[in-house]
Formats: C-alpha cells, sequence, structure tokens
C-alpha cells in the first residue's frame, strides 16, 4: 500500500473516525483505525461497536492496500504534520508515515480480526447542519449523566412526515425542540432514542457542511440503528433501549404568571448571586411589581441579593430553582429575551425565547424547569 495525501485532508477523515475508538475495548482491534486504499479513494473506519464512524477522501493511490493503524497515535499525528502532502507507505508490518522531513513509523493491528461495520440504514430525511446543530445543542443540555439511567441520558426523536421533536430531560429539567426537515421517505413516522453525547458530538462535528442525511432503521428491524452522512463521513450508533417517559402532558397549558426578562442581564445576575452558594442549593427569585429579585444564602452563610427590571404580567410568584439548570436554559433558549411562564410556586416553569421585547414567541423550542424547596 502506497499512497499520498493532503495534511488538511487526511486530519479532517482522521479527526472524525478517531470520535468512535474505543477507550476500553474489548479487543485490541477496536483501539485501531483501519485505511483502506482502492481506486482513488482512501477509506478510514473506527468503531467501539456502540458507535461506528467512516469516511473517505480522494488521493494520489500509488497502490492499493488495506491496514490498521493504532487510531490516537494517527490523529495526533495527522494534526501535527505540517500542511504538506503526506506519504503513507506500508512496509512489512510497519506503516511509513512520510510529510518533507517528518517521519514516523506505525506498528499495525491484526486487520483480519477487526469486526465488521454496520452499513448505514436508508436515509429518513435530509436537513440543514446549523439548523441540526443549534437543535441538538438546545436539547442535549438536559440529558441525563447517569449511566445507571440509561433511557434518560439520551436524545428522544419523534418524526412525523416533515416535523422532527427531539426532547431530552433528566428528571429535574426537559428540553424539547422541534424542527422541520425533508423526509426522504414519504408519510413516515418513528421514534428513536440516541445517546445525547454521541448525536450531540454529531451534530458539532457536522456543523458548517451544508446538508446532512440522517438515516433511522425501522422500528421492526433487529438491528436497531441510526446514522449520519455528509460530505463524505458517515456515523452509525446503535439505538439506546427502553421507552424514553411521556412528556407532552408536563408542558403547561394554563398560565397564571409570565414573566419577560432580558437574558444577557438575567444571565449575569443569576452567575453573580450563585457565587456565595454551591450550585445544589437553590437559588431564590421573587417576582412581583415589574421587578425580580434573585437571593442566595442565609443566617451566618455568605448572602447575595440583586434586582432586575422586568415586564411582568399576572400574580405575584416566588420560586426557586438549581442556579446551573437556570443558567443553562437561559443559555440554550439562543434569544435577547425570555418568557417565564408560570403555574404556581410548586409546579415547573417554562421558558421560550423572543427574539424581541415586543415581538412573537419563539414557540419551536421550550426549556422545563422544576423548581427546588426551600426555607423561607
Amino acid at each position: 500500500m502506497k499512497f499520498i495525501v493532503e495534511q488538511t485532508i487526511l486530519a479532517d477523515g482522521v479527526n472524525w473516525v478517531s470520535r468512535s475508538l474505543s477507550t476500553r475495548p474489548i479487543k485490541t482491534e477496536l483501539l485501531g483505525i483501519v485505511i483502506d486504499a482502492t481506486g482513488d479513494q482512501v477509506y478510514l473506519s473506527a468503531s467501539d461497536l456502540e458507535t461506528a464512524s467512516k469516511a473517505h477522501f480522494h488521493a494520489d493511490i500509488k497502490e492499493g492496500g488495506k491496514v490498521l493503524v493504532p487510531g490516537r497515535l494517527l490523529a495526533e499525528i495527522s494534526r501535527s504534520l505540517p500542511n504538506k502532502p503526506i506519504t503513507f507507505t506500508l512496509e512489512g508490518s510497519r506503516v511509513l508515515v512520510t510529510s518533507g522531513s517528518a517521519k514516523f513509523t506505525l506498528p499495525t493491528l491484526s486487520v483480519d480480526d477487526y469486526p465488521h461495520l454496520p452499513e448505514l440504514p436508508e436515509a429518513t430525511g435530509i436537513i440543514n447542519s446549523d439548523v441540526f446543530a443549534a437543535a441538538v445543542a438546545q436539547v442535549a443540555i438536559a440529558a441525563g449523566r447517569d449511566d445507571s439511567l440509561p433511557t434518560l441520558t439520551g436524545v428522544h426523536i419523534d418524526v412525523d412526515k416533515e416535523t422532527v421533536t427531539l426532547a431530552a430531560t433528566d428528571r429535574y429539567r426537559l428540553a424539547v425542540r422541534e424542527i422541520h426537515w425533508e423526509p426522504t421517505i414519504p408519510n413516515n413516522s418513528t421514534t428513536a432514542l440516541l445517546r445525547a453525547r454521541t448525536i450531540a458530538d454529531a451534530a458539532k462535528a457536522l456543523n458548517g457542511t451544508k446538508k446532512i442525511s440522517i438515516s433511522f432503521a425501522p422500528n421492526t428491524s433487529n438491528d436497531r440503528l441510526a446514522g449520519f452522512a455528509s460530505d463524505g463521513k458517515t456515523m452509525t450508533s446503535r439505538m439506546l433501549d427502553g421507552t424514553f417517559p411521556p412528556f407532552r402532558h408536563l408542558l403547561p397549558q394554563e398560565v397564571t404568571t409570565t414573566a419577560l426578562i432580558e437574558v444577557e442581564r438575567f444571565l449575569d445576575s443569576v452567575r453573580r448571586v450563585a457565587l456565595v452558594m454551591d450550585k445544589t442549593v437553590p437559588l431564590r427569585l421573587n417576582f412581583e411589581n415589574n421587578s425580580l429579585s434573585l437571593e442566595a444564602g442565609t443566617g451566618e452563610e455568605a448572602q447575595a441579593k440583586e434586582d432586575i427590571e422586568i415586564l411582568l404580567t399576572g400574580e405575584p410568584i416566588a420560586i426557586a430553582f438549581n442556579p446551573t439548570y437556570l443558567a443553562d436554559g437561559l443559555t440554550a433558549v439562543g434569544t435577547k429575551f425570555v418568557q417565564i411562564s408560570f403555574t404556581g410556586p410548586n409546579k415547573p416553569a417554562i421558558l421560550m425565547g423572543k427574539d424581541d421585547k415586543n415581538g412573537t414567541i419563539v414557540e419551536n423550542y421550550r426549556y422545563l424547569l422544576m423548581p427546588m424547596r426551600y426555607a423561607s
């Protein structure tokens, strides 16, 4: 095997597939990246048996071949080499990587023992990469981190023809985002539950490409796979088992109080007042007379208080939130103003964005936040 490729092209492909490298492999071969030079294309692939990533690019192939090399080492080398053509040459059981005066020799692993990687399912729909990346980021922030509750570590995806609803929850907050896409299967309805880390990583990495093709294997399929593809890169991931909890009934319909607040000012105040407290201690909020009072700390502890102007509609309300979760929601709405809707001091509040003070509510994103109990 021998081929020549530009450094930027190689680094881009290797960085993509290295996302699926196993950190604690059940077999040594899963530490490697497969390099397959065929025709005028080089194909790269890596997997941890839960996700599998592939990339291909054009190269000047002098001699075809297939080899398995240590993945993380290849990723570090490809990033560090100068922006010059790179030559790969297989010499016996070693791979020689040359760029200018820089030379590396890599050991090889047994490519014959590398597992067969799944193929990408048939495309279900197509969406702009920036829209998908923004939506996933808004939702994945609410996913759980506790692997003992795997269902809550995922992003639930509900496809209904042209509408896709993403949702995630860790039981203390819930984020829901609706987006529209171009379905490639007419009148298709399906659901999927994917690891939040996986889908967030894929969406972020593919942001900047034009379109992303998204695939969901049918519910009747034995191999429950989801896939993403764009610009010569693909990733497949096994869906999580289990049922995502029903969530639509949690979004309140009857609202007693709404508060319209400038996000930047509110976020700054939350972060300042929270400095005196542990991040798991409630941040007390008192909404009254077009003013919001933020308080933290009691008794002999450090204390902080700050007031900001708001536009309040409805009854005054006192409530407390986890300051980190509140800050996450304010960041996720992605607008200049946030409208917080309340149904009571002991019931969840809903955060929704507004681009303009007198504009309409951005209804495609809702961030539900559970209140915390505190001693008055």
